[in-house]
This record gives structure tokens, sequence and C-alpha cells, in this order.
């Protein structure tokens, strides 16, 4: 059990950096193409509570992956990183390019939120794969 608990830890923790690179850092002047989109704050940097729950919200993320890879009966790393690219497809790759779609959102944003989506589930997929092949 506290292989679990520390996979699901480390592998949000590990995520949350790519959430930084993927969702912060690159493309980053691209986010005031379109300043009105974002609520009031968010652009400032003044708004944290976004940040936190978000943050919060990528563990829960992650743990769904050890979920979906524990009734997947996943073995290995590259099967849990088989059923993270599914879950990735399946989800955020989906609602982020239909958004992109509806939203006046710069496409490099949309780009760089669904490859930060994948990183996220890709290193969730590998940590559980190997979670589970351990036990």
């Amino acid at each position: 059990m506290w292989m679990l608990i520390a996979g699901v830890f480390g592998a949000g923790t590990l995520a949350q950096f790519t959430d930084w690179l993927f969702m912060g850092v690159l493309f980053h002047d691209a986010y005031n193409r379109y300043p009105e989109v974002w609520r009031l704050g968010i652009r400032e940097g003044k708004e944290r509570r976004a940040i936190i729950w978000s943050s919060l919200i990528g563990y829960v993320m992650t743990g769904a992956i050890f979920v979906l890879c524990a009734w997947s009966g996943v073995h290995s790393i590259a099967l849990g990183l088989a059923v993270a690219v599914v879950a990735w497809i399946a989800g955020p790759l989906s609602i982020v390019v239909i958004n992109g779609f509806f939203m006046r959102i710069d496409p490099k944003i949309t780009l760089s939120h669904c490859i930060g989506h994948l990183a996220r589930f890709g290193i969730a997929g590998a940590a559980a794969g190997f979670v589970f092949s351990s036990a």
C-alpha cells in the first residue's frame, strides 16, 4: 500500500513540474493574445487559489490513472503508458482541442496544454506500471 501512495505522490509531484513547463512557461506570451478569456487576477499572478486547486486536482488525476491501470491489470511500464495514452485521448486531448475550436485562445496554448496533459498522464501511467510490476 505504501508503494501505491508513494507512486501517486511522486508521480503527481513530478507532473507539477511538467504542468509548470507546458502550461505556464512554454508560450507564456501567447496567453496574452486574448486577455479577455482569463479571470481577473490570473494574468497578473495575483490569484493563487486557481494554482492551488489545479495542483490538487493534478494529484487526483494522477490517482485516477493509477486506478485505471489497476482496473486494466497493468503489470508493466509499457502497459501503464498505453492506458495513460488512451485516457489522454479520451479526456484532456479531446476536451482541450474542442475548447480551442470554440474559445478565443492562441493555438500554441492549446498545443502546449495537450502536450502538458500527455506528459502528466504518461508520468502517472509509467509510475503505475512500475508500482504494479513490483507488486
